[in-house]
């Protein structure tokens, strides 16, 4: 078994969660959304991130806006509707679960 098979569906596992944290804060461009990922050292290309934007926001969970730019055409700058806070509290509770879960496993169930 490979174990950067198993790290990259760790993060691609976390991504979602990751993207909707970050939106939750304020309204972001593409582009910054990569930067913060990759100073939080989650690696994502735009290849990656433009179908995952596009899916939360046919999902209803990420609006847009439009502004203008001065270096260059308009930017789309996404942010969470009313049903994406909703969702993202839910993955919250689900991430601290499986956090407390797997915190039981270490320091209680390994001997």
């Amino acid at each position: 078994m490979n174990v950067e098979n198993v790290k990259s569906q760790m993060r691609k596992g976390i991504l979602e969660y990751c993207i909707l944290l970050l939106l939750d804060r304020e309204a972001l461009y593409t582009t910054d959304i990569i930067q913060k990922l990759q100073t939080a050292k989650l690696i994502v290309v735009e290849g990656t991130l433009y179908p995952l934007l596009t899916r939360l926001k046919n999902s209803g969970l990420l609006g847009y806006q439009w502004v203008e730019s001065t270096q260059g055409p308009p930017r789309k700058y996404y942010r969470l509707t009313e049903q994406g806070n909703a969702f993202l509290a839910e993955l919250e509770t689900a991430w601290h679960e499986l956090n407390d879960t797997i915190s039981h496993i270490k320091n209680n169930l390994i001997a």
